[in-house]
């Protein structure tokens, strides 16, 4: 169709209009209210340089869980929000036993995005006094859950001072959808771990109602649950093991409010969980009720930059330099992923063994079962196997502090990771193009651990993961078949396709970016503003007319009408 030129003239409604020209890869907003419009042309020229901007006053609230697995993927999502010209303000609070802790974390991200706002709300004393008596699974739920009246209280101030548009809560802070609901703000969640994860909890709230059967009680025996492949009933997250439990008690309370929200947020994309967000999107969790609309918009990766104007190189960055490329597995275990003194010694005596140059971040720990508390400090070099330093420093680094794992990650010299399988470092190791070795250790991270084996087969199983111990025979065995073997040459294949497939989700036209615009789309849509019917100008070129009502939400709109040759 030729390129000509059409005028819509609009009668003097006391509305607000706002006209969006959306072609292939710019966009450009024109409002006004009624009484200055003018008759406006439609012919455009694509090779106009216009910025990308949807016009849109107002905050977007983020509430997130405590640490950096939850805030950092927090701030990759308010990011897209950012890009939309609406406000993004993060609030969190602080890690009861490990005081500063959050303050320090958001300090260091404040410095990177000037533009996010962040806040760390006072905490409850009953909440803080309660913590230590709750069992690790029910702790942060249950804190969560009690500092809801700071919560309200914030909100009820913030309002007052900016239109809030919406709040989108992490998967702990379920219980805050009474908050949101007593404010009167669309709530929306959002899961920083995947789909497959997000459509097993879901289901367990239908089992709930329909068995009695503790899962702790069914051993290995394989379940069948919508959208994942068969899994051992002992994989299933701890936290949702025992029907008794305290933990599984507060979740049969508040994960059904994930249903009862607006939408459901999930970093990941469709290459990579297309049968779970299928599984989602059709019903099939909550059979019996009915599913809100669930947007894959993943994968949001942290940058891996630490501080603003960092630019000394990380020493794990230096070393890989000087290594051969694809020469290199790097360990890596999470914030709170750590090993006994017997394990570790396990572990050095298999990298030994397998011959293969690793970068190893060690953590130390008396205690599995008590991760989320403070453990005592052990010596590195009393710990590991007496001369294991010296006997492998020209082909191996081993330290204890935090590393970039992203850069890490996305350096030449590093072949694989071997991981706890944390939905943040799957997802950096699948954009990073990086098969993986799965050792899960808590959380929901067994589930991941069986998706990436079974049904992604991007990853290798360490035989022992759900044992007291590992054997250093499986370590140097798995290390050396993604090293060596064929196997590993094949998952490397694999993984450097689904890179690709990330890379084109996060495209303009890509599955990710599509379903963040729908997303947007059913946001104006909950705020009444409505986008109408397209007219087609030219081949890939649409003018699209948004108009929200201010006189009452009573009123009907006013729905104009477009020319169309």
């Amino acid at each position: 169709m030729d390129m000509h030129e059409e005028h819509i003239f609009m009668n003097t409604f006391d509305v607000h209009l706002t006209y969006l020209f959306l072609l292939p890869t710019l966009s450009f907003t024109y409002t006004k209210p009624p009484h200055q419009l003018t008759p406006l042309p439609l012919s455009l020229s694509l090779s106009l340089s216009l910025s990308l901007s949807l016009s849109m006053n107002g905050t977007v609230v983020f509430y997130t869980g405590m640490g950096p697995s939850h805030l950092l993927p927090m701030v990759s999502l308010a990011k897209l929000f950012l890009q939309q010209g609406l406000s993004p303000t993060i609030i969190t609070l602080d890690v009861p036993f490990i005081p500063g802790a959050t303050a320090k974390t958001v300090s260091s991200l404040s410095s990177l995005n000037p533009s996010i706002s962040f806040q760390i709300l006072p905490t409850n004393d009953l909440a803080k006094a309660e913590f230590s008596k709750s069992s690790p699974g029910a702790r942060m739920f249950k804190f969560l859950q009690d500092n809801n009246p700071n919560l309200l209280e914030f909100l009820t101030s913030f309002k007052k001072e900016t239109v809030v548009k919406a709040i989108v809560m992490d998967f702990f802070c379920t219980a805050a959808l009474d908050v949101a609901n007593q404010l009167e703000i669309p709530a929306y969640f959002f899961t920083a771990f995947g789909a497959s994860d997000l459509a097993l909890f879901l289901h367990v709230t239908e089992l709930h109602s329909t068995n009695s059967v503790a899962f702790k009680d069914l051993g290995k025996s394989l379940l069948n649950f919508p959208g994942l492949p068969p899994l051992p009933a002992s994989d299933i997250p701890f936290v949702i093991q025992d029907r008794e439990s305290d933990t599984y008690k507060i979740l049969m309370e508040t994960l059904p409010n994930l249903i009862k929200s607006k939408g459901i947020l999930i970093n990941t994309f469709e290459s990579l969980e297309l049968k779970s967000l299928n599984a989602l999107k059709k019903g099939l969790c909550v059979p019996n009720h009915t599913t809100p609309p669930v947007y894959s918009i993943g994968p949001l990766v942290n940058e891996g930059k630490e501080k603003e104007g960092e630019e000394e190189k990380h020493e794990t960055l230096s070393w890989l330099d000087s290594q051969p490329k694809g020469s290199v597995i790097f360990l890596c275990f999470g914030s709170m992923g750590g090993f006994t003194p017997n394990q570790i010694k396990n572990i050095a005596i298999g990298l030994e063994n397998s011959k293969q140059r690793f970068l190893w971040v060690v953590k130390i720990i008396s205690n599995p079962k008590k991760i989320y508390e403070p453990q005592p400090d052990h010596d590195l070099y009393t710990v590991l196997p007496e001369g294991f330093l010296d006997r492998t420093k020209n082909r191996g680094m081993v330290l204890k502090a935090r590393v970039p794992q992203v850069e890490i990650l996305n350096h030449e010299s590093v072949a694989g990771f071997m991981t706890h399988c944390g939905w943040n470092s799957v997802l950096e190791a699948v954009t990073a193009g990086k098969p993986m070795i799965c050792w899960p250790l808590y959380a929901e991270q067994r589930v991941n651990k069986a998706v990436l084996v079974e049904e992604m087969k991007i990853g290798f199983e360490l035989k022992g993961y759900d044992e007291e111990i590992v054997e250093a025979e499986e370590v140097e065995k798995k290390v050396r078949t993604l090293m060596e073997q064929k196997e590993g040459k094949v998952m490397k294949e694999r993984v450097e396709s689904l890179k690709e497939k990330a890379i084109e989700a996060l495209r303009n036209d890509g599955s990710s970016s599509e379903e963040f615009k729908r997303f947007i789309s059913d946001l104006f849509m909950n705020e009444r503003i409505i986008p109408l019917q397209s007219t087609y100008i030219h081949k890939n070129t649409r003018v699209m007319l948004l108009y929200t009502n201010h006189r009452s939400n009573s009123e009907p709109y006013i729905i104009p009408q477009f020319s169309k040759s």
